[in-house]
């Protein structure tokens, strides 16, 4: 299968243009799953625009606080909106 770059007789489509935010949720995914003292497997990542959406559970309130510190890190995350839950 080949992938191309999305294309409307030669211009890019209006309104698809910008950041890829799927890759913008991988990349904060990625980070979050790289920091030491976070267990990240219980929270997911969604992005709408540069906001970041932070859901999910974590064991303890550090671990939530150090998620959204390191989800801020992210080159192109404008905001984040954390809903971790501590379990």
């Amino acid at each position: 299968m080949v992938f191309k770059e999305r294309r409307f007789y030669g211009l890019p489509p209006e309104g698809l243009t910008g950041p890829d935010h799927a890759d913008l949720e991988t990349r904060v995914a990625n980070c979050l799953a790289t920091v030491d003292g976070l267990d990240a497997s219980d929270v997911s990542v969604v992005s709408k625009g540069n906001t970041i959406l932070l859901s999910g559970t974590v064991a303890t309130i550090e671990e939530a606080e150090r998620a959204e510190e390191a989800a801020s890190t992210v080159e192109g995350v404008a905001e984040i909106v954390n809903r971790i839950a501590v379990a």
